[in-house]
């Protein structure tokens, strides 16, 4: 897997730094925002191949965070990543567009498979609309 850029939203310090930590071992380069707010304005300055994303954070909460990124960003995969995980939030949050919905704690190699999987996707997607894109220019201009 080519080295992901991966926004790690989560308002537990702790479990931030760690994950990011393991993350970046992995060759993954890794940002972290510690609110809702906080993960739209770095997703306003760089391109994410995947958001990791807690459901559960004071102020702006994961299902509001996730409609506001993938309504800047419609290829953006997001994964949900959640301590306080129902098949009610499951689903609402798959609805609302999220890639995956899983539970803490994760295995480190099922997430890290994950995020390829999801910067694979980003990747397909962003030439599928890159080449309608060309073939609309090409089809107006008549060449």
């Amino acid at each position: 897997m080519r080295s992901a850029k991966v926004l790690l939203v989560d308002d537990e310090k702790g479990f931030t730094e760690t994950l990011s930590e393991r993350l970046q071992l992995r060759n993954l380069t890794v940002y972290t925002a510690s609110s809702g707010q906080e993960a739209i304005e770095l997703a306003n300055q760089h391109r994410f191949d995947a958001v990791i994303l807690d459901l559960q954070m004071p102020g702006m909460d994961g299902i509001d965070t996730l409609k506001q990124l993938l309504g800047k960003d419609a290829d953006l995969q997001v994964l949900i990543l959640t301590g306080h995980g129902t098949v009610t939030k499951g689903v609402e949050a798959i609805k609302a567009g999220a890639t995956e919905f899983l539970e803490k704690p994760v295995d480190i190699q099922t997430l890290t498979e994950k995020i390829g999987t999801a910067a694979t996707q980003r990747v397909v997607l962003t030439e599928e609309r890159s080449a309608q894109a060309i073939d609309d220019i090409l089809k107006r201009k008549g060449w």
